[in-house]
């Protein structure tokens, strides 16, 4: 058994209740079935971010011109022991969008490691942030996201942002679903990109009440 198996499975055994997303076939093999495994509708950053508003002081602190197309970009998690395929997609899509003169690529890196090296490309318009970074105001101002992770893709679905994914390995369940629902478009040439000034009045957001997961999450203590 893996390490990241053996994560997965032994809260799923050892836990009273658990409020997933995921479908139930791919928690049932670590031992999360009815009545322990509870469902809530929709994604958990529709939740934490029912309340949130972008600030547009991010587009002012890194001088971006709102006339021109805002890619949010997001490096594969090279740390992660759940990420082993080496993936040339995501350079590739860099330095596509990097060089695109009414473009703003904005990479947001993982590590010192990625941020050397998006500088070491010199691409005219990438910006690399030296500083922590709104990101969650970012994604919502964004016209597109592509991100390797799982957090940001979600994130960019739940504010209505498009989002592509370039992640190598065996994609997740929640992500599936949104790929099926088309929220999130897995990427294969950085040429199939959709690279225009998007409506944020149009978004596609959805906000979901607080209330409903604190009450699941309630209700499985009072159910143990």
């Amino acid at each position: 058994m893996g390490l990241a198996a053996a994560s997965a499975r032994l809260p799923c055994r050892v836990s009273r209740r658990r409020a997933r997303l995921d479908p139930p076939e791919r928690l049932a093999k670590y031992g999360a079935r009815p009545p322990k495994l509870q469902q809530y509708p929709g994604l958990k950053e529709e939740y934490y971010l029912s309340d949130f508003e972008p600030n547009s002081a991010v587009l002012a602190d890194w001088s971006i011109d709102r006339e021109r197309v805002l890619v949010v970009l997001r490096p594969p998690p090279d740390v992660s022991l759940y990420h082993r395929h080496s993936n040339p997609l995501f350079p590739q899509t860099l330095e596509h969008v990097g060089t695109l003169e009414n473009v703003h690529a904005f990479v947001i890196p993982r590590t010192d490691e990625q941020r050397d090296y998006v500088q070491s490309l010199a691409l005219p318009s990438v910006i690399v942030p030296d500083r922590a970074v709104d990101a969650q105001s970012l994604i919502a101002y964004a016209d597109l996201v592509v991100s390797a992770g799982g957090t940001m893709n979600r994130e960019a679905a739940a504010l209505g942002v498009p989002v592509y994914t370039t992640y190598g390995g065996r994609l997740g369940g929640v992500d599936e679903q949104l790929i099926r629902e088309d929220r999130l478009r897995p990427l294969t040439d950085p040429r199939a990109l959709e690279l225009h000034k998007r409506d944020p009045g149009a978004a596609a957001r959805t906000r979901r009440d607080p209330q409903l997961m604190l009450d699941l999450l309630l209700s499985a203590l009072d159910q143990g």
